[in-house]
């Protein structure tokens, strides 16, 4: 049976909260829908994919989405889950921001001459020139006090105290769906389920102004097994800008995810029908330590982000632990700085002048007077024995001289000892 918008956000774990009658008016009509994007940085992360894939399937079932990218609300600011006040942006952060991320979304949605070609706004085009004064006798009459008071985004702030700035920001994203209503028949405005107060404000406002009729749809907040922050590591953030988070670390982030984790994901963050879906949950089942999920969504989804080259690099780089011999050895050299520093991240390293390489430098030497990666030369030697050691995952002898040919990328050696013991020289 054919799915249709909300059955498949439904069965996907994609709706929080829907407004009444929302359900059976997108089964009789292709209509326009939108999501509004923070533009406070010149990336979105991860934490944003799930409104990017509402979108994406939005679109995919023949309405018309559009993209609001806050030009005019990202330098107000959004209480809507947060504990304090935020730093507002100048006028040309917020352009170059606003720029970076209309390129991003262009990589996920559908941007043609079709009936249902995506559309991308800014609201800075409609506030720009509305005044304060037009602002509360056009907007302002139509909403209680009481009303704003109610929502949870404000109460929760009442006791550390909350700007008229903030306070507002409902208001003006109420506007945005009423503008949008208005000037482009949008009917619809999904988001987190976060924004629920201020999604219903908007159609509030469209009742209280024009007597019309609009709809909501809120998604949950993607929580993680464990209990800490879905797209969070201990270094921040994982963003979809390639500068700011490599393709190796966004492949790592979804292949090491849990089991649990995986299979949430997997209906989320990928466009797999229910049927492939479920035989990928059946298959992992069987046996778990194949990991069928976490690689199917690393592949899906480092593929659609970056590419199918930066995934194959990506995994490619990901084995490498697992390597041995001549394998390993043509893998580590054919790493980039960059990601041979990010696959040995936080391991100790020390450094060799250069010139002892270019002359040949005897292994005891490298591991013991030069790097300081073994205490003594008694220690190199019974390690070397035990063979125990191994130069860019290559096993050494005694007799083991390091050449300028054993250099990572012109500049490294990867000493090992047993299984997990790496110490990374650097060449200068």
């Amino acid at each position: 049976m054919k799915l249709n918008f909300v059955q498949e956000l439904k069965w996907r774990g994609m709706i929080h909260d829907i407004m009444p009658k929302t359900e059976e008016f997108l089964k009789e009509n292709k209509i326009s829908g939108y999501i509004g994007f923070d533009p406070t940085s010149d990336s979105l992360h991860i934490g944003s994919l799930v409104q990017i894939m509402t979108l994406v399937l939005f679109q995919k079932h023949g309405h018309k989405p559009y993209i609001l990218v806050g030009g005019a609300t990202g330098m107000v600011g959004d209480p809507s889950g947060k504990s304090k006040e935020r730093n507002l942006l100048d006028k040309k952060e917020l352009n170059k921001n606003i720029s970076a991320i209309q390129k991003q979304l262009s990589k996920f949605l559908v941007f043609n001459d079709s009936k249902n070609s995506a559309v991308i706004v800014n609201n800075n085009d409609w506030f720009k020139n509305f005044s304060f004064l037009d602002f509360i006798r056009d907007v302002g009459k139509h909403v209680t006090v009481n009303y704003m008071m109610s929502k949870d985004s404000v109460k929760k702030r009442l006791e550390t105290g909350i700007s008229f700035t903030e306070f507002s920001y409902q208001l003006v994203q109420g506007y945005d769906f009423f503008w949008l209503y208005k000037n482009h028949n949008c009917l619809l405005q999904l988001g987190g389920s976060d924004q629920w107060g201020n999604i219903v404000t908007g159609t509030e406002l469209i009742r209280r102004i024009d007597g019309g009729s609009a709809y909501a749809i809120t998604t949950p907040l993607v929580q993680k097994a464990d209990g800490t922050k879905f797209g969070k590591t201990e270094f921040g953030n994982i963003w979809l800008d390639a500068k700011k988070t490599s393709p190796y670390k966004f492949y790592q982030y979804w292949i090491n995810s849990s089991d649990s984790d995986a299979e949430n994901y997997i209906k989320i963050f990928t466009l797999n029908d229910k049927e492939k879906i479920d035989g990928l949950i059946t298959k992992h089942k069987t046996n778990p330590g194949l990991r069928i999920l976490q690689n199917a969504l690393a592949k899906d989804i480092t593929t659609m982000i970056h590419g199918e080259d930066q995934y194959i690099a990506a995994k490619e780089a990901s084995s490498i632990l697992f390597k041995k011999g001549n394998d390993a050895v043509i893998a580590l050299k054919s790493l980039s700085k960059d990601v041979f520093l990010e696959i040995f991240e936080g391991v100790p390293q020390g450094k060799i002048n250069k010139d002892e390489v270019l002359k040949g430098m005897p292994i005891i030497n490298a591991l013991v007077e030069s790097s300081g990666f073994l205490k003594s030369n008694g220690e190199a030697r019974r390690a070397i024995g035990e063979n125990s050691i191994l130069l860019n995952k290559a096993k050494v002898d005694l007799d083991t001289i390091i050449t300028i040919n054993d250099l990572i990328d012109d500049r490294y050696l990867l000493f090992q000892r047993g299984k997990k013991n790496y110490f990374i020289v650097l060449v200068n």
